[in-house]
């Protein structure tokens, strides 16, 4: 069935093969799960905070 999937995507190759059968082997994805998530609240950017994480190797550029 693997070798049948790969010929029909015209890339013959082992790992085309290997792939194939991994896909087969595979466990069903887990059922979508249906959560509405909101924040609290909303993100802030501090570049400030970046530029000290980064150290030195940040020195000299400016943020546009």
């Amino acid at each position: 069935m693997a070798v049948d999937l790969v010929i029909e995507s015209g890339a013959l190759s082992t790992v085309h093969v290997l792939n194939g059968l991994a896909r087969l082997r595979a466990p069903p994805p887990p059922p979508d799960v249906q959560i509405s998530l909101a924040l609290k609240e909303a993100p802030i950017a501090n570049t400030g905070r970046y530029d000290s994480l980064c150290g030195d190797a940040l020195e000299g550029v400016s943020h546009a």
